[in-house]
């Protein structure tokens, strides 16, 4: 009841093969290029590990960054800030000098003294 397994799914008999070779690398043209993208590759997985530590995605740790903009980004509001403040006085106390009316001589220069007899 049982029919042979149809010849293009038998396994091909090698016996010319060297049996320490991967399977893969027995029918594959281009051995030694295969081999040299895999070993670059292995660097490259290493490289990966020592710089980015044991965290499988280095893009996970570097939430640093958004915290770090938002810091720079308030510290320049508060310095904003504070010099719009520091600009307001300045200006609020230039505003009672010209209320309280022109300075004797002139443009803030003192007054020109005259000789007492």
């Amino acid at each position: 009841m049982t029919s042979p397994a149809p010849p293009h799914t038998r396994e091909p008999a090698s016996t010319d093969a060297d049996p320490m070779v991967p399977e893969a690398f027995r029918f594959t043209p281009n051995a030694e290029q295969y081999l040299l993208q895999a070993d670059a590759l292995r660097r490259r997985q290493l490289r990966a590990a020592l710089l980015y530590g044991s965290s499988r995605y280095w893009r996970r740790r570097q939430r640093v960054w958004p915290a770090l903009i938002g810091g720079v980004i308030l510290i320049a509001i508060i310095c904003g800030g504070i010099a719009v403040a520091a600009a307001f006085e300045k200006q609020q106390e230039v505003n009672e000098e010209r209320q309280m009316g022109p300075v004797p001589g002139g443009r803030g220069l003192p007054a020109p003294q005259t000789p007492a007899e």
